[in-house]
């Protein structure tokens, strides 16, 4: 009877048990259930965790995150960027699919088995899908950002009524690469949505040339030289030109320009035309005879090497090779000796033919400032790297080291006024100067033609001045000085 008793309370706790247990189990089953229809605790998506949050409210979060804004420090300045004005869009769609196809692809009583005995789901990470328009963004960089934030540098100014100039000042440019690539990385971020962005510093610039041609007319207007000057400069660097003429503190049109008598200043041609047809392979004496053409300014030794240019036509074939470079106002009628005759007798050039302006121009040689300042520009770039208009017209003729040799020849001239007079000791200016007394006894014409080289940069100068009075060098001198040294300043304003 006590064994009976014993059995039937033995089932009663073994079915209690049981249905204690289908309960449980039943009741486990149901809160998978649930969670299951959540993303899992171990789950991020786009770098932010989900973990038992539902698919819309994933989407949510993932909103709130990625549309807010960002932070964009430019210097002192910060910015806010909205993510859809710089194109940016993420894939919500996607991203939850590929979140929904891990949460339900794998087995249902697998996942069920692991949670009754609390293991820990693999970690799942989806990543980020979004896409960001390159051009929307550069574009907001440069209109927004730059364009407001950006100081370019302010060019060094002129001083007024000097030959010097104010240092200008840097500036500073966004580094537009590097923005994009920080913004793009800020944007895909869910953490990391403030960035510094950087920019690059720009030296002062040098003056505009602009104002350095205004500094130039008023150096001239406001000297006590009242006669005619003619004045030509170059950037022996990107070929930019100054040319002007005033009269008596008024401009002229300087096109075509004033032929002027060219006095010394056409030795140049002369050595030039030498080289170009009887080549630069010199003897002793040939050496020393252009040196006193180009150093001395010796008449006679001009002569000398006309003659051996040609017998009797040295100075046509000088004028000759000139016009084939173009310098149809450029040209020597005849020898230096007194009494010479004239081979190119009342020789007509755009030059000499205007008749708004007199200058009484030497009817044997004549020239003009931006003619000269030409040949020297292109005796320099032949020099440099065998290019400019003198090997274009001599091809077989001229070499770098023959128009580096005729610079060397220049080189030689000490007058230490005049262009010479307006750059600091030791700087390399190889030139000629001119001036001759006039049958009256008086000097009306003064010029100098030159390459000045410089650290901040190289440049021609070519500079004639008429007086019908007289040129009084007391007065002409200081001009040259003056304006020389302006643009020297201009291209060395650190040092100037």
């Amino acid at each position: 009877m006590r064994n009976r008793n014993t059995n039937t309370i033995l089932r009663g706790v073994s079915i209690l048990f049981l249905t204690v247990a289908l309960v449980l189990t039943i009741l486990s089953l149901i809160s998978y259930s649930r969670q299951r229809n959540n993303y899992p605790a171990s789950m991020t998506i786009a770098g932010i965790a989900v973990g038992g949050l539902s698919p819309a409210e994933a989407s949510q979060r993932l909103l709130e995150v990625y549309t807010s804004p960002i932070e964009a420090t430019y210097d002192s300045s910060v910015i806010h960027i909205e993510p859809n004005t710089v194109g940016f869009e993420i894939d919500v769609e996607t991203m939850l699919a590929a979140a929904d196809l891990n949460r339900t692809g794998g087995s249902f009583w697998g996942g069920f088995w692991d949670s009754i005995w609390n293991r820990t789901p693999t970690e799942t990470q989806i990543p980020l899908s979004s896409t960001v328009s390159d051009d929307r963004l550069r574009a907001y960089l440069q209109n927004e950002i730059a364009l407001r934030y950006d100081q370019p540098p302010a060019p060094a100014q002129p001083i007024p009524g000097g030959t010097s100039f104010l240092p200008g000042a840097p500036g500073q440019t966004l580094d537009l690469d590097r923005a994009v690539q920080l913004i793009t990385d800020a944007l895909r971020s869910p953490t990391n949505r403030s960035v510094a962005l950087s920019f690059t510093r720009n030296t002062a610039s040098r003056p505009t040339m602009e104002n350095l041609a205004i500094l130039l007319r008023q150096i001239v207007t406001v000297s006590d030289f009242d006669g005619l000057i003619g004045f030509y400069m170059k950037d022996l660097q990107n070929g930019q030109e100054i040319r002007f003429l005033i009269n008596n503190k008024q401009e002229l049109l300087a096109d075509p320009d004033v032929a002027f008598t060219a006095s010394s200043t056409i030795k140049v041609p002369v050595i030039a035309s030498y080289l170009i047809n009887r080549g630069s392979n010199l003897d002793a004496a040939t050496t020393d005879t252009i040196s006193r053409v180009l150093a001395k300014s010796d008449n006679a030794a001009t002569d000398q090497i006309l003659q051996k240019i040609d017998t009797t036509n040295g100075p046509v074939i000088v004028t000759q090779d000139m016009e084939s470079l173009g310098l149809n106002s450029t040209f020597l009628g005849g020898m230096f000796y007194f009494g010479a005759p004239n081979l190119l007798p009342g020789k007509l050039t755009p030059g000499n033919q205007r008749t708004d302006v007199f200058v009484d121009p030497d009817p044997y040689s004549q020239t003009t400032p931006s003619e000269m300042g030409s040949l020297l520009s292109d005796i320099y770039q032949c020099a440099q790297n065998g290019g400019g208009a003198l090997v274009a017209a001599f091809p077989d003729k001229l070499t770098p080291q023959t128009c580096q040799l005729l610079i060397d020849f220049m080189a030689q001239d000490k007058l230490g006024s005049l262009i010479q007079g307006g750059v600091p000791d030791g700087t390399l200016v190889p030139h000629k100067h001119g001036y001759v007394l006039s049958r009256d006894g008086l000097m009306h014409d003064t010029s100098d033609v030159g390459i000045v080289y410089s650290p901040g940069g190289n440049f021609v100068l070519s500079i004639y001045t008429y007086h019908p009075v007289q040129n009084i060098w007391e007065v002409t001198n200081p001009l040259f000085v003056n304006l020389t040294q302006a643009v020297y300043n201009y291209f060395n304003v650190t040092t100037q």
